[in-house]
């Protein structure tokens, strides 16, 4: 006879096996049906668009969603997905194709290396997609298949990440015998910016040279199928030449590296770099290429300069302005003009004749030394109404592209003095200090200058006047009266 206890010890036992099988089978690899593509799920692509770092960054790209912290997403990026119909991914068959294609896949040339195989391409439902705020774009419901992304849309500056194939769906790299229908991919854009300086603190006069610099980023990609600057300079400026180098000293040669050409006929520079440059660039893609423009100014007014990157072969073909294109730096000016001024009496009455000379410096004026030369003139008349118009000058109040004030770097005042005054009147004492501007050099008298009468209007006695007449008048007759007296006195003697 069996013991009650024993009996209860043996369902408890029955029971911890019971569930300890339970457990066991919980735990036992996936089942043949995980490890299988299923034909009849969707999956989808989800791509993160961010700008491209320094730095690699390191996360893997695997198809999992990373932690992107750091990185500066990029909006308004469009993408088309299609897919490369006839390759049926539930198959090995179809992985074996997928991995044939990989091997003659040219980015360069993605849609033509992929129908230059045999296979056709169909644009998937909802493409294309344009990443939002976050710079992501996602595209959902997608069958089971090998997908071609290409960037057709992105922003100007921009240099796009190459087309790329990817799977969906991919084997887990978290868990090697499931797979991922949600791929995320993150390909990356190298962005270039351009800026431009002018540097004219120190040219006063037309004829004076002007330097422009541009600095100009490097992409961030490993390989640079095309980068040029373009310059077009205003008619009012006149080329002389330029000088091209990378911020961190890397040596490049004018002529291997990159060529400059300059067309006369549209007063334009091409900077280009050659295939051998581009590599130097890729390699050194942290750096800045700087190109300084050495002109002159031909002509008065405000002279507005920009320049173009073109940073990429696909922006060669793109307008300025549009999706794709060239950056086009912000305006930089630089600013010229002239003063008119009146010649006048003390009446207001204008007075022709009068001769001036213009100094930069007031320690100039004083001495009479280094006059400005305006068209090969160092000397100035006013006209028949009393003008003159000196013109060929810089502003006074703005200088190296920004405004200034006196005291500030660049500021520039000017002396008038005159050299010759007017018959009738007296030279100025001193200089006279004056400035050019955006006003001086609109229509209009700018600076009245007076003029006082020779001995400051008193009449100074003078050799011929009327008192000294009297004087011969009464001397002769007094001699005549002599001449009489003589005369009548021999004639009595003889008598």
């Amino acid at each position: 006879m069996t013991h009650p206890l024993a009996g209860r010890l043996t369902a408890l036992l029955t029971a911890l096996a019971v569930a300890a099988l339970a457990l066991l089978g919980l735990a036992s690899p996936v089942s043949a049906a995980d490890s299988l593509p299923d034909p009849d799920r969707t999956g989808s692509i989800t791509i993160h668009k961010f700008e491209a770092p320094d730095s690699p960054t390191g996360l893997p790209n695997n198809g999992t969603e990373v932690d992107t912290t750091g990185l500066t997403p990029m909006a308004g990026v469009t993408f088309s997905i299609q897919q490369v119909s006839g390759i049926d991914l539930s198959t090995n068959q179809g992985w074996s194709e997928a991995n044939d294609l990989s091997d003659v896949f040219d980015p360069a040339d993605a849609e033509g290396s992929i129908t230059g195989a045999g296979y056709t391409l169909t644009e998937a439902a909802g493409s294309p997609v344009t990443t939002d705020g976050s710079g992501i774009a996602s595209l959902s419901s997608l069958p089971l298949g090998l997908y071609l992304v290409q960037e057709t849309s992105y922003p100007a500056g921009t240099t796009p990440s190459a087309p790329f194939l990817v799977s969906v769906p991919l084997t887990n790299p978290n868990d090697q015998s499931t797979w991922l229908y949600d791929v995320h991919v993150y390909p990356k854009n190298a962005t270039t910016n351009v800026t431009k300086t002018v540097e004219d603190a120190d040219a006063i006069k037309l004829g004076d040279q002007v330097a422009w610099t541009i600095t100009a980023d490097i992409p961030n990609v490993d390989v640079i199928d095309g980068y040029k600057i373009v310059d077009q300079l205003d008619s009012k400026l006149t080329y002389v030449g330029a000088q091209v180098t990378l911020s961190d000293g890397t040596a490049i040669t004018e002529g291997t590296d990159y060529t400059v050409v300059h067309d006369a006929a549209t007063n334009t520079l091409t900077v280009q770099f050659t295939e051998a440059g581009r590599s130097v660039l890729a390699a050194h893609n942290t750096a800045q290429v700087l190109v300084e423009v050495t002109t002159t100014v031909n002509a008065v007014g405000e002279i507005a300069n920009t320049a173009l990157l073109y940073p990429n072969e696909a922006s060669f073909d793109v307008r300025p302005g549009e999706p794709g294109g060239p950056v086009v730096t912000p305006p930089v000016l630089t600013k010229w003009g002239s003063i008119t001024v009146l010649k006048t009496d003390g009446d207001g009455a204008a007075l022709a004749g009068a001769v001036f000379s213009v100094y930069a410096s007031q320690a100039d004026a004083e001495a009479g030394t280094n006059p400005i030369s305006l068209g090969g003139q160092t000397t100035f008349t006013a006209g028949a109404d009393g003008t003159l118009t000196i013109s060929g000058l810089r502003y006074s109040d703005y200088a190296n592209g920004q405004t200034v004030a006196p005291g500030d770097p660049g500021y520039q005042a000017y002396w008038l003095v005159e050299v010759e005054a007017p018959a009738g009147f007296e030279l100025l004492a001193d200089p006279i200090e004056f400035t050019v501007t955006a006003a001086t050099s609109a229509a209009g008298i700018d600076l009245t200058v007076e003029n006082v009468p020779s001995n400051a209007g008193f009449e100074l006695p003078f050799t011929g006047g009327s008192g000294r007449a009297l004087l011969y008048v009464l001397g002769f007759a007094l001699l005549v009266v002599a001449g009489v007296v003589v005369i009548v006195s021999r004639r009595r003697a003889e008598d």
